[in-house]
């Protein structure tokens, strides 16, 4: 093992120096702004100074190369301090801090990627180290490269359990690249935090799970730099540094005070407080500079994927989507080494298994952690390294839900694909059965929602989900039902299907998955009788073909009925009557579940909530009545 040399005196006060300087930066900005977090800055200012200009290895004036160390300040609240470091490594300029939070600046309130050195959004505290460790578990299985990943925790948010779901993937995965930094300044928001300074407790929380742990007092430069060095030696385990810091650190009659957080400095005591700081400085003109990565990074592969085979599946096989989504995305491994599965321990349901198996040094098994799944999908995605698909029951992606809501924050273009929707289930009951998966997707502004209803527009699904920027959700279903569209046959986002039409049509009957198998059954029955009605297959509920249903409910006298195996709120139904809303002379007639449903075999249970082929049928023929 290689020994450890201690910094000349020079570079240890330059680092003091530098601690200061982004000290009175976060303080001037946070002034400038009248709000932000200047006492969380304050704590963390030593190791900002020591990670930025003296152990991490990146290029500052290229904060996104491939080959830099990364770095994820899960406590965003104190983004002016990851400014201010940045402002000194000379990529911002130092009179851009005093535009923070402003409306026409990048820097704000918390970090987002609108900043080239940001890789995912932070301030819904406790998802940094998720992020994290999907960067360390690309950097050290996909990318094989030596650049390193550091995440400051604050102690306020280890509260959140998915920073124990974080800490339990690192360690089971030995990532020896991760390094996370506990900002333990004692205080919260609103009292201190549960565990105070209480240092051994921490580390034997963080020894409990793995890792390798040194506490350190975080306003010691030197004993910063050591601790920093001795986690780059170590093999075979993540490290947590555990330091112990002061809120407000170097603020006269604030540091380690109460009711100091986010709050900006007092107009009437900033310029000695400014004074004070300014009076340690020694060398105020001397700059340290990062050393450069290691250039054995590629750059991101950005060509489009396409699957080196159409489906395999003929006209009128049956065959479960969710089965479908296993073989797509294992042909999708085939064609790119960029493309990752990731699943919940339910691999053998939603079937990511025929990926595991065909590639399993791409497949990370993240088991029942699914806030901490959606978090390292994200991580890795970050810098386009992986086209990253994540897949679990459609019902627990809700308990993702501000994970998948911060992707949208973070720009990520990652793949999340829900099996087991509706009460198409069947048996196992409604705590399994998603039924509220697509208002919740649907609510987020950067999602594409694609529900395909069978095999084929299923593997098109996750070939058009893997080129399509924003965060992509797949629904797909546990019923085997039949083919409906030849292999050849071509899909792209926003343009539905009319898999079924003549010149008499006289209703629109949309329906996705297991209910456009439904409408279709209705469309015979009806037909026998002489009844024509019009069948569209959506495709993509986000964003919806709405030409396609407004010109086939001209075509139809107006009348639209809607099928849905999920609540009425926030899905199908809803969003044609967005599509229509301003189209006048159009009814839209919603079937869909209406209540907590139980457990029963599929076809019971569609029949029971109203959203079978009878219920279509009775529906269509309401219509004529009214």
């Amino acid at each position: 093992m290689a020994s450890y040399h201690k910094p000349d005196e020079k570079t240890l006060q330059g680092l003091k120096d530098i601690a200061n300087k982004l000290r009175i930066n976060s303080i001037k900005a946070t002034c400038a702004s009248n709000s932000g977090h200047p006492t969380s800055c304050c704590s963390a200012a030593e190791l900002m100074s020591v990670l930025f200009f003296h152990t991490m290895r990146y290029k500052p004036n290229d904060p996104r190369n491939q080959c830099n160390d990364r770095f994820v300040m899960s406590k965003g609240h104190a983004a002016p301090i990851l400014y201010a470091a940045w402002a000194e490594a000379g990529y911002v300029k130092e009179c851009e801090l005093l535009n923070l939070r402003k409306i026409d600046c990048e820097l704000e309130g918390h970090p987002t990627p609108k900043l080239a050195f940001v890789d995912v959004a932070t301030g819904s505290l406790g998802q940094g180290l998720g992020a994290a460790c999907g960067m360390a578990y690309t950097g050290k299985h996909f990318d094989k490269s030596s650049y390193r990943v550091y995440c400051m925790l604050g102690d306020g948010e280890c509260s959140e359990g998915s920073v124990w779901e974080a800490m339990a993937f690192a360690s089971l995965y030995q990532l020896d690249n991760l390094v996370a930094i506990l900002d333990v300044n004692r205080l919260g928001q609103s009292e201190a935090a549960p565990l105070k300074h209480d240092m051994e407790v921490y580390r034997k929380r963080c020894e409990s799970f793995g890792w390798n742990t040194y506490v350190v007092d975080g306003h010691d430069v030197e004993e910063l730099c050591k601790a920093l060095w001795q986690a780059q030696q170590v093999k075979g385990k993540p490290t947590c540094i555990v330091a112990k810091t002061f809120k407000g650190k170097g603020l006269k009659d604030i540091e380690d005070m109460d009711n100091w957080h986010g709050k900006p400095i007092p107009k009437d005591r900033v310029d000695q407080l400014l004074a004070d700081l300014k009076a340690q400085i020694q060398a105020p003109d001397k700059h340290l500079s990062p050393e450069v990565p290691k250039e054995d990074t590629p750059p991101a592969d950005l060509t489009p994927i396409r699957l080196p085979a159409p489906p395999a599946y003929n006209l009128g096989d049956k065959m479960a989507t969710r089965r479908a989504y296993g073989t797509a995305l294992a042909k999708m491994g085939q064609a790119s080494p960029r493309v990752v599965g990731l699943d919940g321990d339910t691999k053998n349901s939603t079937f990511s298994d025929v990926f595991r198996k065909a590639h399993p040094d791409r497949y990370i098994e993240c088991f029942i952690a699914e806030q901490n799944m959606v978090s390292v999908a994200i991580g890795c995605a970050t810098r386009d390294r992986t086209v990253a698909f994540a897949s679990t029951f459609a019902a627990f992606f809700s308990r993702a839900y501000d994970q998948i809501r911060m992707a949208a924050i973070s720009q990520s273009n990652v793949n999340l694909v829900g099996s087991h929707c509706g009460v198409s289930i069947g048996e196992d009951g409604p705590s399994q059965m998603a039924l509220e998966d697509l208002a919740m997707f649907r609510a987020v502004p950067t999602c594409t929602v694609f529900y395909p209803s069978d095999a084929v527009s299923t593997e098109r699904a996750v070939e058009l989900a893997a080129n399509t920027k924003g965060i992509c959700f797949i629904r797909t279903s546990r019923p085997e039902s039949k083919v409906l569209y030849p292999p050849e046959e071509k899909f792209e986002l926003g343009q539905a299907k009319v898999v079924r039409q003549s010149d008499s049509d006289k209703v629109t009957v949309i329906g996705a998955g297991v209910t456009l198998h439904e409408a279709l059954t209705a469309a015979d029955e009806l037909a026998s009788e002489g009844v024509n009605i019009r069948v569209i297959d959506p495709f993509t509920i986000k964003p919806l073909d709405a030409a396609t249903i407004v010109s086939s409910a001209r075509a139809t006298g107006g009348r639209i009925i809607t099928v849905e195996d999920h609540y009425k709120e926030g899905g199908l139904g809803e969003a044609v009557l967005s599509a229509v809303g301003e189209e006048p002379g159009i009814v839209v007639t919603r079937l869909a579940v209406t209540r907590v449903p139980q457990s029963g075999k599929p076809q019971e249970l569609l029949d029971l909530y109203g959203i079978s082929a009878k219920h279509i049928v009775a529906a269509v023929r309401q219509t004529f009545a009214n």
